[in-house]
């Protein structure tokens, strides 16, 4: 992955070790762009990532994010608080650090977006310029990010670009529904447990096309206006039988359907970090919500896009879910 030039430009990336930031970081340095990384380990993560240029340090402090980001020409603020924890403490001042490097820099911000920042009051379908009116705590937090954002974009001229997907799937180390409530990383299949109601839609976003679609974004970031937000489309699964079906497809056999047990949500949630944000988010498999990609392809032609089957079966490889070959 050394197709990084001497006149390459430089990517920030905050958030390396996890599944977008990872997924762009790697996108960019093939296309020739030379990563940094912050990492609070950066000797551990230089070891499992050699080719990308490590920084020690913590995006809770401004200083150290100032420092990685001399010379960059984007930083890709894809970082989540530490298991999770503390997300209405944390994650607020993270952004403010990269806002405030970012302006010192000249760099463009890049953020995986999600659709937590709208409630359903703009459901089924919503489009990059629907009220932002969060049902949930970390909805609102998501709002508050967004808008700082937007302010820096307006004020100071600092460009940003915002994609916002489904549910991610399809990396090993994502927190996601896919990985972490209906299948069991590790282990071969026998059953299926889907969170949602019959006949109710989803939308599902395979990780690699969610990287790939900010990497062109960012390669068109000149063409954009200074504060861009786009919708992917991803995978719909209008009546949630989609995904239940390109799985038994992957595995060449019929599976069982279990439902998903929310009775145990509230009562695991103070002991478990990712119950706390199954139970915030429940409400989107009550009802569905469809994001419509027109913007972002009349900015790029297409959208990047895996079929169901072959996303479905790399993303089950991926967590060791497949038999060896």
């Amino acid at each position: 992955m050394s197709n990084q030039t001497e006149n390459a430009k430089t990517a920030l990336i905050l958030g390396a070790t996890g599944g977008i930031g990872g997924a762009v970081a790697q996108g960019l340095a093939l296309r020739g762009w030379r990563i940094r990384a912050l990492g609070r380990n950066a000797a551990e993560a230089s070891r499992r990532q050699p080719y990308f240029d490590w920084v020690q340090g913590d995006a809770m402090q401004a200083e150290d994010v100032l420092k990685a980001a001399d010379g960059a020409d984007v930083i890709v603020h894809a970082v989540n608080p530490p298991g999770y924890r503390n997300w209405g403490q944390l994650v607020l001042p993270m952004l403010d650090n990269t806002i405030a490097a970012a302006k010192a820099v000249g760099a463009r911000i890049v953020l995986p977006g999600t659709v937590y920042n709208f409630g359903p009051d703009v459901f089924p379908n919503v489009t990059e310029d629907s009220a932002q009116r969060p049902k949930t705590r970390k909805g609102a937090i998501r709002v508050q990010m967004e808008r700082r954002l937007k302010a820096a974009a307006e004020q100071d001229g600092t460009p940003v670009i915002i994609v916002r997907a489904g549910d991610f799937f399809g990396d090993s180390r994502a927190n996601s529904w896919f990985s972490q409530a209906m299948v069991t990383p590790g282990k071969l299949i026998s059953s299926v447990t889907y969170p949602g109601k019959r006949g109710v839609g989803h939308q599902w976003a395979y990780l690699p096309d969610v990287a790939e679609t900010m990497i062109r974004l960012i390669e068109k970031g000149d063409e954009l206006p200074v504060f861009a937000a786009y919708h992917m489309r991803g995978h719909w699964d209008g009546d949630g039988t989609r995904m239940i079906d390109a799985v038994r497809r992957a595995l060449g056999r019929s599976i069982k359907v279990k439902a998903f047990p929310w009775w145990i949500v509230p009562l695991a949630a103070p002991f478990v970090p990712f119950m706390r944000e199954l139970r915030e988010m429940s409400y989107l498999w009550d009802v569905p919500l469809e994001m419509r990609n027109d913007k972002l392809l009349a900015a790029l032609g297409e959208e990047p896009h895996t079929p169901m089957d072959e996303a479905v079966r790399a993303s089950l490889a991926a967590i060791g879910c497949l038999p060896a070959a």
